[in-house]
């Protein structure tokens, strides 16, 4: 099959949403479909023992709840498609943001019952700055919730998008009967009891057939019939065109645990998703048809499989094919790699490929070559630009609690913070440890991932710190003057570049005023 062919079957999203709202058990249902997976897992379930084949770390089935992105790669019809499944909570979401990169549209889950929330609408506002495509889905109709306008309404206030709902839902909660498919014109009917059947689907052109009224009853026709011509009135026409270019949002409804309404947004969803989109690089725009292989690191994994220790970086492709046992160059440290078993994902099974095209997302085992943000080509110099790094809000001192084990200790902080989820700051004039994180729940995983995974069990301090800033100065005597002025105040990161830490807002603007000629940032990517 040649290049361009395989790049055409490539479709790779994101899953997004405020915490709760249902991405995983999305992801979930969207395996089943696509048959990678035989009985789908749900996140918390009394009646289901198997856990989302997503949450694969010991932490997410403890706490129901993501806290890493996971890919997956499955078949549905002559496609290749990635999903990428992203932890909703605020605490890991810069994991989130970075994933954002690495896609080419997003779907975005909502829950019917609490409408659209803030974690949903920051990470909305990220994919409106790269106008990437969006896919709402409105989640969990088997509970009462608000009126499907009042929805569509608060989503395009909220989220600043234009909707174009593309189904419409019969009654909600105990009066739930099922779906009516505008883009396909079939009604779907809902049936509590079967949930891991096919739903009941009848093609229905015109709504005025008697078998509409016979199948859902009267009044919940009546209804229909009055809100899709409402529909048609009031909300745009559906355009492809429109649609990749991130204009307009089409909308869905179903239930994701009931497996509802899941096939259609799926089906449609590989009609009209966008192939492998072109990225943006310092120096060109690269675009996914060309023949020489590049591609992008935007996230690592410590420890995956906790029996061997390793380390997976995780690349996007984004032009031309990849080849295993080939020689490819490492940008920021110019040094040729070649790799023996690049990995395919299913979360956290994993298979060796020989080949992959644009789009894809593969693993590279990693011994502590990569860092966020890295560029790999076949010597073409190339810097990938928008991957984000983010300034950490939250300070504690580590503490080792069992002194026989530092080694364990201080290999396990290296690998962890290698991920970039938090930073470590050593401070100069005693050397105790610091680690700096955007959320406080990182501070439990970081925690619990030492103790499970290296064996270390290590405490926490508190510690009033305001801001973390790089220093860098064209005048290194002018660096030097202010290591000694402010001592007490200094570190180095794990790289050993040079950090200030603010105690406060004021003691920040003082010495960013005492000291002209030192430039502070408050990222390590300057």
């Amino acid at each position: 099959m040649d290049f361009i062919e395989e790049l055409h079957k490539r479709r790779t999203f994101g899953i997004i949403s405020h915490p709760d709202a249902g991405k995983t058990t999305l992801t979930e249902k969207l395996l089943l479909f696509g048959g990678a997976i035989q009985i789908a897992g749900a996140v918390k379930s009394n009646k289901i023992k198997k856990s989302a084949t997503s949450d694969f770390m010991e932490i997410e089935r403890q706490r129901g709840i993501s806290v890493a992105t996971s890919v997956m790669a499955f078949d549905y019809r002559d496609l290749k498609i990635n999903i990428l499944d992203t932890p909703g909570h605020q605490d890991f979401a810069e994991d989130t943001y970075r994933t954002l990169t690495a896609v080419d549209s997003v779907i975005v889950v909502i829950d019917v019952a609490k409408g659209v929330e803030t974690q949903t609408e920051k990470l909305v506002s990220v994919c409106r700055m790269r106008n990437t495509p969006i896919i709402v889905f409105i989640n969990k109709l088997d509970r009462e919730g608000h009126d499907a306008f009042d929805l569509l309404d608060e989503v395009e206030q909220k989220l600043g998008l234009k909707v174009c709902p593309l189904s419409w839902p019969i009654g909600m909660g105990a009066l739930f009967q099922g779906v009516y498919n505008m883009y396909e014109e079939k009604l779907c009917l809902f049936n509590a009891h079967g949930k891991q059947t096919e739903e009941e689907t009848i093609t229905i052109k015109d709504l005025n057939d008697p078998l509409l009224e016979k199948k859902v009853g009267e009044r919940a026709k009546k209804a229909l019939v009055e809100d899709t011509t409402v529909v048609k009135e009031v909300y745009p026409e559906f355009s492809r065109e429109a649609y990749l270019n991130g204009e307009i949002s089409p909308v869905f409804f179903g239930s994701a645990i009931n497996n509802f309404g899941v096939k259609e947004l799926l089906d449609c969803f590989v009609e009209i998703a966008p192939t492998p989109l072109a990225r943006q690089t310092e120096e060109r725009l690269v675009i996914p048809e060309e023949d020489k292989f590049s591609g992008f690191v935007f996230k690592i994994h410590a420890n995956m499989d906790p029996k061997h220790r390793d380390r997976i970086a995780f690349l996007r492709i984004v032009s031309g094919k990849f080849e295993r046992n080939t020689n490819y160059l490492h940008i920021r440290q110019q040094k040729k790699m070649k790799f023996s078993n690049p990995t395919a994902f299913m979360a956290d099974k994993k298979s060796v490929i020989d080949e992959a095209f644009p789009g894809d997302i593969i693993g590279l085992y990693d011994s502590g070559n990569f860092k966020i943000g890295d560029t790999l080509t076949e010597g073409e110099q190339l810097h990938f630009k928008g991957i984000p790094s983010f300034s950490p809000e939250q300070f504690r001192y580590v503490n080792n609690a069992d002194p026989l084990k530092t080694k364990q200790l201080a290999k396990g902080l290296e690998q962890l913070m290698d991920e970039g989820v938090a930073q470590l700051f050593t401070r100069e004039y005693n050397g105790r440890r610091i680690i700096g994180t955007v959320g406080a729940l990182q501070f439990d995983v970081i925690q619990y991932r030492l103790l499970h995974e290296y064996g270390a069990s290590c405490t926490y301090e508190p510690l009033s710190l305001y801001k973390a800033c790089w220093i860098s100065s064209k005048n290194d005597k002018a660096i030097k003057e202010f290591c000694e002025r402010r001592k007490r105040d200094m570190a180095v990161d794990k790289d050993g570049k040079l950090v200030f830490l603010a105690e406060s807002a004021w003691v920040l603007q003082t010495v960013k005023e005492n000291s002209l000629d030192v430039e502070f940032h408050f990222t390590s990517e300057f």
